[in-house]
Order: structure tokens, then C-alpha cells, then sequence
């Protein structure tokens, strides 16, 4: 089997193209060496690789850091704490089925109502149209009737 280099390609922002580039030429490199020497050092590491400024690293490095640390992190939780957010998660999910179910009946009930409302809607304005001179109706108390 023989040991072939395979090439690859991404978009970055023209921003971002020039601060690679600018990185390119402070170390004297080409471009495609700083990407050959990330994937490299990537590989390396299993993938656990924290891309931090230089000054940064060296003030990491010189303060008082645990020897043993690694990244990324790793805490330990305990199993009630995994439970719970499994539990919680069920019952958001849960929740999501409900409203759903509650958006199709408002708009099932929203339907009907639209139906129904074609037919019901009288207009004050076709009454006035519609007036019996026979049946005069005054608005007005009990006690004004005596």
C-alpha cells in the first residue's frame, strides 16, 4: 500500500483567509503548511487539540496548572444528576407532543368556528334595511313603562 497525501478544501471568510495568512507569514511558512502541521498535530492527539494564542499558552504553561490536566476536561457527574436530565428531557419532549396536539385542535376548533361564523354573522347594517313599522321597540327601564 503506498502512502498517498490527500487534498483537502473548505471556504473560509476573506477575514479569516487573511489572519491564516498573516499566521503564514510570521512563521516564514506557507499557508498550506499551517494546515498541514494543525491536521498533523490533530492527529497526533486523538483530536483533543486547543488552538490558543501564543502568549496565552505560555502564561498557561507557567502558571500553576495541574501536570496531569488534559483537554478537553473531564468531570465526573453523578448517575442521579444523568437521570434526572434524562427524565426531564423525556418530559420535554412529552410536553412538545401535548402543544402540538393542542396547536392542531385550536386550529381544528379556529375551522369550525370560521364555518359557522359565515352563517351566524348578522350586519347591523342589513337590519336597518328590514325595519316593521308595526313593532316599535324603545330602549329604556321598567319603571318608564307605567
Amino acid at each position: 500500500m503506498s502512502n498517498k497525501n490527500k487534498t483537502i478544501s473548505f471556504r473560509v471568510s476573506q477575514e479569516k483567509f487573511e489572519t491564516l495568512r498573516g499566521i503564514a507569514e510570521e512563521r516564514d511558512i506557507s499557508l498550506s503548511a499551517v494546515f498541514r502541521d494543525y491536521v498533523d498535530l490533530l492527529v497526533a492527539h486523538d483530536g483533543q487539540v486547543e488552538v490558543v494564542p501564543e502568549h496565552e499558552l505560555n502564561e498557561a504553561t507557567s502558571s500553576s496548572e495541574s501536570p496531569g490536566s488534559s483537554f478537553p476536561p473531564k468531570v465526573e457527574v453523578p448517575k442521579s444528576f444523568v437521570r434526572e436530565h434524562e427524565r426531564l428531557e423525556l418530559e420535554a419532549d412529552h410536553l412538545r407532543e401535548q402543544l402540538e396536539e393542542h396547536k392542531r385542535y385550536v386550529t381544528q376548533l379556529r375551522q369550525q368556528l370560521d364555518e359557522h361564523d359565515q352563517e351566524d354573522i348578522v350586519q347591523l347594517e342589513d337590519l336597518d334595511g328590514e325595519e316593521d313599522d308595526d313593532a316599535s321597540y324603545r330602549i329604556g327601564s321598567f319603571d318608564d313603562l307605567d
